[in-house]
């Protein structure tokens, strides 16, 4: 598989589980500006067009001069000194877009921060199926003190990860919380001692998808997604239209077939991915 049109984002693929691991290392701070998007949205190309990637995950092992631990500081906002109001908006929408399509990816998405995890980088857990954290990450959204709000998907979504009340503390106050508190607070669904161990954890779920028809879990997180604040009708609705999918792409007669080898843990040769047409 050629990585070439992401190596902005120092990715590595893991082929025996189709994990592909990205290791963020750009900037004075991992900050994400516009060479950083263009890199992720050539991701998503790849990964909607390329089935062997089945499971994602984001993490950084740099440290600032000072030896902070750094996951992603936030948005290049320096390079938008000589921008016009205009321009700013466009490269939000922009950033937007990135993150509702990064939302959707037809993989298993975690994120593992063992550091400082500000603004854009806190929107960018948003967008992940899990979030993985060690003692030395830390979260905070400082957008209010810079005179504009979370505007990459974090002031529309961030409330239905971490309720009203821990949204509005981190939005309106600029509060840093660690990972315990992020933890609490749901942000965070689990703490591991170090990235090291968050690899593991990462390896072994990742094990785990790449037993399952990747038609299905593509139908399945598309379901459930798109479901998220839906009428009880239109909810079943999509699950119907999930399961159907998974019918006609052959992957329910395949497992039908295969039921008695998949429950002695043998993968079966599971069909290319197809996903839902609203995916």
């Amino acid at each position: 598989m050629d990585l070439s049109s992401i190596d902005a984002l120092h990715p590595s693929f893991e082929a025996t589980t189709g994990l592909l691991i990205l290791e963020l290392e750009h900037g004075k701070a991992n900050e994400v500006g516009t060479a950083q998007l263009e890199a992720f949205e050539a991701l998503c190309d790849l990964i909607e067009s390329n089935d062997s990637i089945r499971t994602m995950c984001t993490l950084s092992r740099r440290q600032s001069r000072k030896g902070t631990p750094l996951f992603i500081s936030g948005a290049n906002v320096t390079e938008r000194t000589e921008w016009d109001d205009a321009a700013v908006k466009a490269h939000v929408h922009r950033q937007r877009a990135l993150m509702c399509r990064l939302r959707r990816l037809p993989v298993y998405n975690i994120a593992l921060t063992h550091g400082v995890t500000l603004g854009w980088g806190t929107e960018y857990l948003l967008t992940t199926d899990l979030v993985l954290a060690t003692p030395g990450a830390s979260f905070a959204l400082p957008e209010t003190g810079l005179g504009i709000i979370p505007g990459a998907r974090g002031s529309a979504e961030l409330a239905a990860a971490v309720g009203p009340a821990a949204a509005l503390l981190l939005g309106c106050t600029g509060v840093r919380v660690n990972a315990t508190e992020a933890h609490s607070m749901g942000l965070v669904h689990e703490v591991h001692d170090d990235i090291d161990a968050g690899l593991v954890r990462v390896r072994a779920l990742a094990e785990h998808v790449a037993t399952r028809s990747p038609t299905a879990v593509a139908a399945f997180k598309s379901a459930l997604l798109n479901s998220l604040g839906e009428t009880e009708s239109i909810r079943l609705e999509r699950e119907s239209q999930g399961y159907e999918l998974c019918v006609d792409a052959g992957e329910a007669a395949l497992g039908r077939e295969a039921f008695a080898s998949i429950r002695a843990g043998k993968r079966p040769m599971w069909g290319a991915r197809r996903v839902p047409s609203d995916a």
